[in-house]
């Protein structure tokens, strides 16, 4: 019993902060890689935790979700508004995994995702991508559960390696946290909002630390995210060729697309092995 006890201490924590995941989204390639992809590193002796936004499409009832009172509570400034942050959480039994999902009634109770019903791109899309950063991050730490890996899934992720390395360097729960960021073809080609840059602004994440053009779009705030990962994968084979050249040329660790990996399930170990190799 003490040697079981002494590797269940000694196991590696993965952060998964993923933009989908599938049953709470139709399955899309990056929906149902964010879904096997946490039970299968579970499987193979890490602890995890799973994070995504609550969409107003999501059904609560269907899904079971029900608000985390002792996590939800806190408010997170954007530029002079202050939005409560609400955490939800829904278990997905037949995986043994718990999914907590970031809500805020401004951000996240729209029935689209990331368009309206024109198919015009949010004007606050960016500003939703900062709350849902930050709202990981601090639910995270009132979780009291530090990560050796965090990896990110899905451009609405893509604020989160900045303030990671910025931000929250300093929190001991984070110190030595790693970043992943998975690149899947939902990078927005489209602007964020006029001022992104300054709004991404928070704590220890300065100007000089933002490089980031006006306007923006989800392809600059992309590359932003490579300048603060420690490790790249390319989930899909239609990233965009531009910012996979950039990624190669960035010199750090990248784990190629294989979709024979893919097709029969070995991918988990490939992924498993990346972050092994980046915590050693």
């Amino acid at each position: 019993m003490l040697k079981e006890n002494n590797m269940e201490d000694s196991a590696k924590k993965i952060l998964f902060v993923n933009a989908e995941m599938f049953p709470y989204l139709p399955e899309t390639r990056i929906a149902n890689v964010c879904r096997e992809l946490p039970q299968g590193i579970q499987e193979r002796r890490k602890e995890i935790r799973a994070f995504m936004p609550r969409y107003g499409c999501i059904n609560e009832r269907k899904n079971q979700l029900h608000e985390v009172i002792r996590l939800s509570g806190m408010n997170i400034i954007i530029g002079d508004v202050d939005r409560p942050l609400v955490i939800k959480v829904a278990s997905i039994s037949s995986a043994r995994i718990q999914v907590y999902f970031i809500d805020n009634e401004d951000y996240f109770r729209r029935k689209q995702i990331y368009h309206d019903d024109k198919g015009q791109f949010f004007a606050d899309n960016g500003e939703r991508a900062i709350f849902f950063a930050r709202g990981v991050l601090e639910t995270v730490k009132k979780l009291r559960w530090a990560p050796d890996i965090v990896h990110c899934s899905g451009w609405i992720s893509h604020v989160l390696p900045l303030y990671l390395k910025k931000a929250y360097k300093d929190d001991p729960i984070f110190t030595n946290a790693k970043v992943v960021l998975s690149l899947f073809e939902d990078t927005p080609a489209q602007s964020l909002s006029p001022g992104f840059a300054q709004t991404l602004q928070f704590g220890g994440a300065k100007a000089a630390d933002i490089s980031l053009p006006e306007p923006s779009t989800g392809t600059d705030l992309a590359k932003l995210a490579v300048q603060y990962s420690d490790g790249i994968i390319l989930g899909s084979p239609d990233v965009d060729k531009k910012l996979v050249e950039y990624s190669k040329k960035s010199g750090l660790p990248l784990l190629d697309y294989n979709e024979a990996s893919f097709a029969d399930g070995s991918y988990m170990d490939a992924y498993n092995a990346f972050y092994d190799n980046l915590l050693k």
